[in-house]
């Protein structure tokens, strides 16, 4: 399942709506996205959506869509 991730860089500002980037991530569940950015990031993570087909097809239609993967 692809999953769409807002978030800050950093958990030691304010998160600041203009500053909120996001990834997309390929994972089981929303608590699999955590635990991998929570072991692998700094971020402070606001917001994890699941995209359906229809949403995901409109994601993939955007120059900026790419898939995140983390190293082991």
């Amino acid at each position: 399942m692809i999953y769409k991730v807002f978030y800050q860089e950093t958990k030691t500002e304010v998160p600041t709506r203009e500053h909120t980037q996001s990834l997309y991530i390929d994972a089981e569940s929303v608590t699999e996205v955590r635990r991998i950015l929570a072991e692998k990031t700094p971020y402070h993570v606001e917001h994890i959506q699941l995209l359906d087909d229809a949403h995901l097809a409109y994601e993939q239609k955007s120059d900026r869509f790419e898939l995140t993967e983390f190293a082991d």
